[in-house]
């Protein structure tokens, strides 16, 4: 028997054994007992004492909760000792941790409620947390949630003493990231604490309209867009023109052309929009041709092939008698040579075109139509547009981050854009510039008046060809061409022009085709390029 028992002995001591090895295997969690007291001014103070865990110890305050539908409730933690913190993220260095909580009170009905996370967000667990609560009043209620941060489930235990001063909390086994919740109820005005709201942000709330924030938009688009106008009235109208030739233009004196003021069809294109674009380069072109500067020789060419023309100099032309932006357009022709095809015009044709556009505004200054350069005006205008967009949208941006008026900054954007658009219409022609225009389009009513029977026969090609670089501005190409196709020096049919020469077979009832042909690929070509391809 005592055999026996001996032996029983012995597996029940090896049996105790291995039933007791795995739960000292089992790391042990912390203890955690925490004091805390809330004060008059509605700071709570916390002392807590940590026995246990192992390795680093980390604890992530939950600083931030959904209050309502439009903003969060935060609680500030301040005065840490007994660790350090950064953010919201506490690394303990210690056996006991202080710290002040201000935002965990607030008023419900007749009842001051202070509320915080006791135990929460530890990184390792915590087997057993004891909670004890002083405050500035006696408890009117209490209770305690356990678990997830959105659990319900009440902690173990929760009590007062008997006089109602002190609260009593007490859970065990929290896993890591979970929390054990503190709510005690006090007399209303027990302290002056009160809960720290942050409005959270929503495009809804930032760009809110009601009374305020719509009349505050429309009085500030009245002012801006009010200012605006104000200074196109005043800085962007052209010169009015108090008294100016009203009978009709004659443009033939003494049978031989000569354009109103003198004025060349670059100059005319510049003058009516504003701009030295496309047209008014390919009208020089052409108007050069005109009088001698050079010839233009249509390609011959199969049914399939693309239309070319080559540009011819001409000997003994007196170059030095041209404009200075006529001049620039010959140099980015020729550059040195006798003869370049249409197609072939690239490389110092480019280059140069940016001179001839200098040149350009520059002459319409010169002529004292603009007080300055239609390009710089407008750019100057444009460039205030945009910097004033670029400061509505950080205004937007900062006035909807931090308030609810993001709609004023919506204001400057508006305007912004109204200068931005508006500083292509700033350029204003002065009296002298206003004048020529005046002629200008009385000019230009002549040529398309159809009373030209007054030209006489012998002079109708050269009159006529003098028309056409006009025309071209004027956009009426197609109806000149067949004007000068139409008649020659003795009334006939011919085959060329003097300026204008065709490939075999061709004749002048062809001229109107093959010109709306050359002027479109000639502003084709030069719309492809950088200086005008924007124009």
């Amino acid at each position: 028997m005592t055999g026996i028992r001996l032996t029983m002995a012995a597996l029940g001591a090896t049996a105790l054994t291995l039933t007791a090895a795995p739960a000292m295997a089992t790391a042990a969690g912390i203890t955690t007992d925490v004091t805390m007291t809330l004060g008059k001014d509605g700071t709570l103070h916390v002392v807590e004492k940590i026995s246990g865990g192992s390795g680093g110890l980390k604890r992530t305050f939950l600083a931030r909760t959904r209050y309502d539908d439009s903003y969060d409730r935060l609680y500030q933690i301040s005065n840490v000792k007994g660790g350090t913190i950064a953010g919201d993220v506490l690394t303990v260095t210690g056996q006991t941790v202080e710290y002040d909580v201000k935002g965990a009170v607030t008023t419900s009905g007749g009842v001051e409620e202070l509320r915080w996370f006791a135990v929460n967000g530890w990184n390792q667990q915590v087997d057993k947390a004891t909670v004890k609560v002083n405050g500035p009043g006696l408890v009117q209620n209490l209770s305690c949630f356990a678990g997830d941060l959105t659990s319900a489930i009440g902690c173990t235990a929760a009590s007062m003493d008997h006089s109602a001063t002190q609260a009593d909390f007490e859970q065990e086994n929290i896993a890591p990231g979970q929390a054990l919740t503190v709510v005690i109820g006090y007399p209303k005005g027990s302290s002056t604490g009160a809960p720290i709201l942050e409005k959270r942000f929503s495009l809804a709330a930032a760009f809110t309209l009601n009374t305020i924030t719509g009349g505050a938009l429309a009085g500030l688009l009245v002012l801006l867009l009010g200012g605006i106008g104000l200074l196109y009235w005043t800085r962007g109208r052209d010169a009015r023109v108090v008294s100016h030739e009203q009978d009709a233009v004659n443009p033939v004196q003494n049978g031989h052309f000569s354009p109103p003021d003198g004025v060349r069809p670059g100059q005319i294109g510049t003058l009516v929009d504003e701009q030295a674009d496309v047209v008014d380069v390919t009208a020089t072109i052409v108007d050069l041709a005109v009088r001698g500067y050079l010839r233009i020789d249509e390609q011959p060419r199969q049914t399939y092939d693309a239309p070319d023309w080559m540009l011819v100099r001409l000997p003994n032309a007196p170059v030095n008698a041209l404009l200075p932006y006529e001049h620039a357009l010959y140099d980015a022709i020729f550059d040195g040579r006798d003869a370049v095809l249409l197609s072939q015009m690239s490389g110092s044709f480019v280059a140069h075109l940016g001179k001839v556009r200098d040149a350009l505004y520059a002459d319409v200054v010169k002529q004292g139509w603009f007080a300055r350069r239609p390009d710089t005006e407008r750019t100057r205008w444009t460039t205030i547009g945009v910097v004033l967009i670029g400061v509505g949208l950080l205004a937007t941006v900062a006035l909807a981050w931090f308030t609810t008026y993001g709609l004023l900054g919506l204001a400057l954007v508006i305007a912004g854009g109204a200068l931005a658009v508006g500083g292509q219409y700033m350029p204003a022609k002065t009296a002298k510039g206003s004048a020529a225009m005046a002629h200008t389009m009385k000019f230009r009513e002549y040529l398309f008046s159809g009373e030209l029977g007054n030209v006489p026969e012998q002079h109708r090609v050269e009159l006529f060809s003098r028309y056409l670089p006009y025309a071209v501005i004027f956009d009426g190409v197609e109806h000149w061409s067949r004007v000068v196709a139409a008649v020659t020096g003795n009334g006939g049919q011919a085959d060329n022009l003097y300026w204008y020469h065709g490939p075999a077979e061709w004749d002048l009832s062809k001229f109107a085709g093959s010109m709306r042909a050359f002027t479109t690929t000639t502003s084709g070509a030069i719309s492809a390029t950088r200086q005008f391809r924007t124009l």
